[in-house]
């Protein structure tokens, strides 16, 4: 499911990190890594455990991050080639630094994934490995898993190779800087192609009937004595360059398949009772939605720079749930095959970093590319990895809304008994005096009952802040 991203840029938000806190202490997030597993991250860091890696260090590689990120886990190198066009995209070899059963590799399996808060981050691995030692940071020589993906003049695949290389980056980019680079023309070959190979990568994705959710970033800012939530609009430079990822991705399942054995990530179609809500939603942010129209149209139609639609887009990651991780076996087919959302086979191999279940899909692949057998620490242990991705899922999945519920509750707090114009774009079934309202303004979805009339899904209304605790996290409203 598609991350809701949420930070906070206030200058002084220490009730907001307060509530944080306890909210980590609450839900029982790992804190700090313990002594075995900081020392053996240490000598690993000297001395990887993993070798034979060829020497790539010639490729001009370059990284795509946000400003200041250190947990460098994918660069890449683009570039031309007779009738289309050669993808070089290098993943931080993290198994090289892991040693199976080790105490990181224990305590990577109780962690999951990195978890995000508004104010930090719970990271899955040591940031002596995570933000050092394995990170592709640039101008130093890193241990990668290294895709070559050859494409043709369409974007479509022609070849792919995975090999083990040791890499060096020439230089770390972020979001801002490489569309300004873009949309100004400055930008050298192997950057340039990243709009073109990614508009190419795009036409595939509307071909085969996929859809990428641009989910907006919500941005708390501290204004005064309160708070403002905004939506921040993804850069088209960020959606090239996740299509770079959903290349490798599919590229990644595909070697498996081919392989017989894998995992895959998974999503069935959206239940139709979901897609009907969407509708309603739709309706009630004034989106104009046609029966003929499909939901991937819609959703390429959107602009996320525009409030209501900002806000259908966080509505439409319901459609996301039901997400899993399918491995499968010779005798034992992975079922279902396809993720929905991309309309082909995918697997997540692009952030080993961050998600423990992309170490072994990397060594998947290696084994598959080279015709032999994955490592037996992979094999004796992936079928079980569906269900600690999923507890993983599930608590990150819990991080994001009970975050979202300690920033509204704190930019509302002191406006309780203020009205609030809103539309509705959810009643109850079993209460129709109870539903779902999204604020014009500020940017906030939320709890709605208390009246004596029905609501009229898809209507304005007037309502009027009845509670707003930070501590509780709760926020509600009443027809006004």
């Amino acid at each position: 499911m598609p991350r809701r991203p949420l930070r906070v840029k206030a200058a002084d938000g220490e009730p907001l990190r307060t509530a944080f806190s306890a909210l980590r202490t609450e839900l029982h997030v790992p804190a700090a890594f313990p002594p075995a597993v900081l020392a053996e991250a240490e000598q690993a860091a000297r001395t990887p455990g993993v070798d034979g890696h060829e020497d790539a260090t010639g490729l001009p590689l370059f990284t795509i991050d946000p400003p200041g990120s250190r947990d460098l886990d994918q660069a890449m190198h683009l570039a031309r080639r007779d009738g289309g066009y050669r993808v070089h995209y290098a993943i931080a070899d993290v198994a090289a630094f892991v040693a199976p059963g080790g105490a990181v590799d224990t305590e990577a399996q109780r962690r999951v994934t990195t978890l995000y808060f508004p104010d930090t981050r719970v990271p899955l691995h040591p940031t002596v490995l995570s933000e050092d030692a394995a990170s592709l940071l640039p101008g130093r020589d890193r241990l990668a898993v290294l895709w070559r993906i050859d494409l043709d003049a369409d974007g479509g695949v022609t070849g792919v190779d995975v090999r083990r290389a040791r890499v060096r980056s020439r230089a770390r980019l972020d979001y801002a800087g490489v569309q300004r680079d873009l949309d100004d023309g400055t930008a050298e070959e192997p950057l340039a192609l990243l709009r073109t190979i990614g508009r190419l990568r795009q036409e595939q994705e509307r071909a085969r009937g996929g859809i990428s959710l641009d989910v907006p970033e919500q941005e708390v800012v501290e204004q005064g004595d309160g708070y403002a939530l905004e939506y921040r609009a993804p850069l088209p430079a960020e959606s090239w360059n996740a299509q770079i990822s959903l290349l490798a991705g599919m590229a990644a399942a595909g070697l498996m398949i081919a392989a017989g054995t894998g995992i895959l990530r998974t999503l069935p179609l959206a239940p139709h009772g979901e897609v009907a809500r969407l509708r309603r939603v739709a309706r009630a942010l004034h989106i104009d939605w046609p029966h003929m129209t499909s939901y991937a149209e819609l959703i390429r139609s959107l602009d996320p720079a525009r409030t209501g639609h900002a806000a259908f887009l966080h509505e439409a990651t319901s459609l996301f749930r039901g997400a899993d991780y399918t491995p499968f076996w010779p005798g034992h087919p992975a079922s279902p095959l396809l993720h929905a959302a991309v309309a082909d086979a995918y697997t997540h191999c692009t952030a080993p970093l961050r998600r423990l279940v992309d170490r072994y899909a990397g060594e998947f692949c290696l084994a598959a590319s080279a015709d032999r057998t994955p490592p037996e620490w992979v094999t004796d242990a992936y079928r079980d990895l569906p269900h600690r991705m999923r507890t993983g899922s599930q608590l990150a999945s819990r991080i994001e809304s009970a975050s979202l519920s300690v920033v509204e509750a704190a930019l509302l707090q002191d406006r309780v008994g203020e009205v609030f114009d809103a539309y509705v774009i959810d009643v109850r079934e079993n209460d129709p005096t109870a539903g779902t309202v999204h604020l014009c303004d500020p940017a906030v979805v939320a709890r709605v009952r208390g009246g004596s009339a029905p609501l009229a899904l898809g209507e304005p209304l007037r309502v009027r802040l009845t509670e707003a605790d930070v501590e509780r996290r709760t926020l509600l409203f009443a027809p006004a």
